[in-house]
């Protein structure tokens, strides 16, 4: 898996790219606030549509994430990532 030098990156570039290896990391990045503030919403978006796209590691990490998050917080992440699902 690649790493990412988050300084000074363009998420919505690196996401629009489609990888599933990209998503997966996008997804860790909010997870750990490896860029900044930690933000469960995004890390379990962007991990939901890594696992949609086959990483089958983004599964694991989305439900260890989603047991700290409220439902409210997964509905939002879910409904993110359907946006973005059906935009892409």
């Amino acid at each position: 898996m690649a790493l990412y030098d988050s300084h000074g990156a363009d998420f919505a570039d690196m996401a629009s790219n489609g990888s599933a290896e990209t998503l997966f990391e996008l997804g860790l990045m909010y997870a750990t606030g490896r860029n900044g503030d930690v933000d469960v919403v995004s890390a379990h978006k962007w991990l939901n549509i890594a696992a949609f796209r086959g990483v089958t590691q983004a599964k694991s990490h989305r439900e260890e994430l989603a047991a700290e998050m409220t439902r409210e917080q997964i509905a939002l992440a879910q409904r993110e990532a359907r946006d973005w699902i059906t935009k892409h």
